[in-house]
C-alpha cells in the first residue's frame, strides 16, 4: 500500500473512532457496555472490517474501549477512581458536605429538567416514564433505602440525560457516589416520616409531569423546589435531634 493508501486508512480509523466516540459522549454507549457486534457496527457505520479494526486500535490506545479475548470490545470505565480517593474520603467525611451537595444538586437539577422539557425527545420521555415508574414500584413495596435511593437518583438521572448535554450528564454521572450519599440521606431520614414522604412524592409528580409535558420553567420550579425543600426538611430534623440532645444532657445534671 502506498502512503495515500495508509494515509486514508488511518483517516477512516479516526472517523471510526470519532463517530463511536460521540456514542458514548451522548450516553447511547454506556461504560461497561459491550460494542456491538464487528457485523454490526461495519453496517451502522459503513465501513470496512479492516477500518473498524483500526478504528477500535486508536480507542483502546485512548483508553476508551477495553477488549476481552473471546467476549469482545467493551466501553471502558471512563471515571474510575482508587476506591477512595483522598478527595472523595475528605468531601465524605464531613458533615456539611451533605448541604453543599444539595446546593449543586439544586443548581445542576434544575437546569437539567428546564432543558430535558425544552429539548427531550418522545424516546427520552419513554424512559423517564419507565424511571418514574419502578420509583413509585419500589415505594409500594417498601424496598429497602439503599435500593430505593438508587431508584431515585435513577429517576432524576434521566432527566438529566434527556438534557442532551453530554457535559452536564457526565459532571452529575461522576458525581453518583457523593449525589447518591444525599439522595439515601433524604430516603433515610425521611420517607419513613408519612407527611415528609407525601411531601417528596407531589415533589417528584410535579417534577415528572412538567418536563413530560414540555413546561420548562415549571419543571426548573419543580426541581430546584424539591431539592431546597429536601435539603431545609433534612436541615430541621438535624436540629431537633440536637435539641433533644442537649435537653437530655441538662436533665441529666450534665454541664
Amino acid at each position: 500500500m502506498d502512503d495515500t493508501g495508509l494515509q486514508s486508512s488511518r483517516q477512516i480509523a479516526d472517523v471510526v473512532a470519532e463517530r463511536i466516540e460521540r456514542l458514548i459522549v451522548d450516553g447511547v454507549l454506556r461504560s461497561g457496555q459491550a460494542l456491538p457486534s464487528e457485523r454490526r457496527l461495519t453496517g451502522k457505520l459503513g465501513v470496512s472490517r479492516t477500518a473498524l479494526r483500526e478504528g477500535l486500535k486508536l480507542l483502546r490506545a485512548r483508553g476508551i474501549i477495553d477488549t476481552s479475548h473471546g467476549k469482545g470490545s467493551f466501553v471502558a470505565n471512563l471515571t474510575a477512581q482508587p476506591p477512595q480517593s483522598p478527595l472523595m474520603h475528605l468531601l465524605g467525611s464531613q458533615p456539611r458536605t451533605l448541604y453543599d451537595l444539595f446546593e449543586v444538586r439544586g443548581m445542576l437539577e434544575a437546569e437539567s429538567a428546564r432543558l430535558a422539557a425544552l429539548r427531550g425527545t418522545p424516546a427520552d420521555f419513554v424512559l423517564i416514564t419507565r424511571r418514574y415508574e419502578e420509583m413509585l414500584a419500589a415505594q409500594s413495596t417498601d424496598s429497602d433505602p439503599v435500593t430505593h435511593a438508587r431508584l431515585d437518583h435513577a429517576f432524576h438521572l434521566s432527566i438529566c440525560e434527556a438534557s442532551h448535554n453530554p457535559v452536564l450528564v457526565h459532571t452529575l454521572r461522576s458525581l453518583t457516589e457523593l449525589l447518591l450519599s444525599s439522595v439515601f440521606a433524604s430516603v433515610n431520614n425521611l420517607y419513613h416520616r408519612q407527611p415528609h414522604r407525601q411531601r417528596i412524592d407531589r415533589q417528584h409528580a410535579r417534577l415528572y409531569n412538567a418536563v413530560i409535558g414540555k413546561l420548562p420553567e415549571q419543571a426548573y420550579k419543580a426541581a430546584r423546589d424539591h431539592i431546597n425543600s429536601v435539603r431545609e426538611s433534612l436541615y430541621d430534623i438535624e436540629q431537633e435531634e440536637q435539641r433533644l440532645v442537649r435537653a437530655t444532657l441538662r436533665l441529666e445534671g450534665w454541664k
